[in-house]
């Protein structure tokens, strides 16, 4: 019977020294693909919660940490699963199109943000062998508009997405014959928001000349890349410029960006936490 015991209280005392140390580990979820786990690992290091190898690019993982302020760890799950986690973790890391869609926003709830002014341009992407064509050409006119750029500024006047258009158009280019396009259908895969109702703003411009924008909305980040690969969908507007062109590396796709449109600032949420400081370095 006392050796009974004893080997209860040993677990016991096993068990509790886990749960203490658990409790001094802090749990971060973020977004597994490459250059989005390395988008949320430089945003850590931004604030000073970790410090990345000199070599570790837009493509870094949890593999390239030299240090920490507090003993981290990482959950790393598909980008549209990282807002169902965050009840889960201390903190979230979330891609913008996912945290608005689950009703949170970066300017409001974020803990910390990315700068806007980053090389994350979300673009609109065709077949390259579409790139030239005046179907392209209408959908640039229509994705690069003043509108575009209004709607964006009156809808997230709080900077949560920002405009990266450089040159606004009117809506529409004078070297594309519109007549010849009228009665078209173009199809175009977008994840919800904010591209689902940016694309809204650009199919009514679209409709002026008689071309019909098909909006297919999906939810993940590799569809959309594999329908217009297929040649299903003829456009698709949802990733950043770093995602797209490390896709076409690994996977050996031939989509070509034709158009930078918006932005959208990466964030940290608090889940079970909601002090950042513990991941800050302590004040000299």
């Amino acid at each position: 019977m006392k050796k009974l015991f004893a080997i209860l209280l040993a677990l016991v005392l096993v068990l509790s020294l886990s749960a203490a140390a658990l409790a001094d580990t802090l749990t971060i979820a973020i977004p597994n693909d490459p250059t989005n786990e390395g988008r949320a690992l430089l945003l850590l290091q931004s604030i000073g919660a970790l410090t990345l190898s000199e070599d570790a690019g837009i493509t870094a993982t949890t593999k390239n940490i030299v240090s920490a302020v507090a003993d981290i760890e990482f959950y790393e799950v598909a980008a549209e699963n990282v807002p169902n986690v965050l009840p889960d973790v201390n903190f979230a890391i979330i891609n913008n199109n996912y945290a608005l869609d689950n009703g949170l926003n970066p300017a409001k709830d974020g803990l910390a943000i990315e700068s806007a002014d980053s090389p994350y341009s979300n673009v609109l992407c065709v077949k390259e062998d579409n790139k030239d064509t005046d179907l392209t050409k209408a959908l640039i006119a229509a994705f690069t508009s003043q509108k575009i750029v209004d709607f964006i500024a009156s809808e997230y006047p709080d900077g949560s997405v920002v405009a990266t258009v450089e040159a606004p158009t009117d809506g529409f280019d004078a070297t594309v014959d519109y007549e010849a396009l009228k009665g078209t259908t173009v199809s175009i895969a977008v994840t919800p928001v904010p591209h689902e109702l940016i694309a809204k703003i650009a199919a009514e411009t679209l409709a002026e000349k008689g071309i019909t924008l098909d909006i297919k909305v999906v939810t993940d980040y590799v569809t959309p890349n594999d329908f217009v690969e297929a040649g299903d969908i003829y456009a698709n507007y949802f990733a950043h410029i770093p995602y797209q062109e490390n896709f076409n590396a690994e996977n050996g796709t031939h989509i070509a960006i034709v158009a930078p449109v918006h932005v959208e600032p990466m964030a940290i949420y608090g889940g079970q936490s909601s002090d950042l400081n513990v991941l800050l370095p302590a004040a000299e």
